[in-house]
C-alpha cells in the first residue's frame, strides 16, 4: 500500500461516492423536470444538504464496508437500519402530523435532520429549525470522519 495519511485515503473514497451521488441526484432531477417544474426557493440550503447528506452516506457507507466480512453483510445495513430509519424520518409526510409520543421520538431519528433540510430548501417549509438541522448533519460528519480514520489508523477490516 502507498505510503498515505488515513485521511487522503478517507478523502479518496468519500470524495468518490459524494461525486456518484451527485450524478445519481442529477439524473433523476433530469428525469423529474420531464413530468413537473422543479422550483428551489432556496438553492444554496438545497446544495448544502444534498453535499452534508452524501458526505454523511458515504462515511457511513465506509465504515458499513470496513466491518464487512463479505459484500452480503454490506446490504444488513441498509435493509435493516437505513431503508426504517428514512421511513420513519418524516419523507412522506410530517412528523408534526404524528402524535405527540411518536412525534418526539422521531427527534431521535437524524435522518429526520437531512430530510427536513432538504425540504426546506426544495419547499421552504421545515418541521425543525434549519440550523438544528445543519448542527446534526455536521455533528454527523465529524464523528463519523473521525471513526473512519481510527478505523484506517488500526487498520480494521484492512489487515488479516
Amino acid at each position: 500500500m502507498a505510503p498515505m495519511p488515513p485521511w487522503v485515503i478517507l478523502s479518496g473514497y468519500v470524495a468518490g461516492a459524494v461525486l456518484r451521488g451527485l450524478m445519481v441526484g442529477a439524473i433523476v432531477l433530469v428525469i423529474a423536470m420531464f413530468f413537473t417544474k422543479v422550483r428551489i426557493p432556496h438553492p444554496l440550503i438545497t446544495l448544502s444538504t444534498v453535499l452534508l447528506g452524501a458526505t454523511i452516506f458515504s462515511l457511513a457507507g465506509f465504515v458499513n464496508a470496513v466491518y464487512a466480512k463479505k459484500f452480503d453483510d454490506i446490504a444488513i445495513v441498509p435493509t435493516f437500519i437505513l431503508t426504517p430509519l428514512t421511513y420513519l424520518g418524516g419523507v412522506f409526510y410530517s412528523v408534526n402530523l404524528l402524535p405527540e409520543f411518536w412525534a418526539n421520538a422521531s427527534h431521535a431519528n437524524p435522518i429526520l435532520y437531512m430530510v427536513n433540510a432538504f425540504r426546506y430548501g426544495l419547499l421552504g417549509v421545515s418541521d425543525v429549525p434549519l440550523g438544528l438541522s445543519y448542527a446534526v448533519m455536521i455533528g454527523f460528519v465529524v464523528v463519523l470522519s473521525w471513526l473512519g480514520l481510527m478505523l484506517l489508523k488500526r487498520g480494521v477490516g484492512l489487515r488479516s
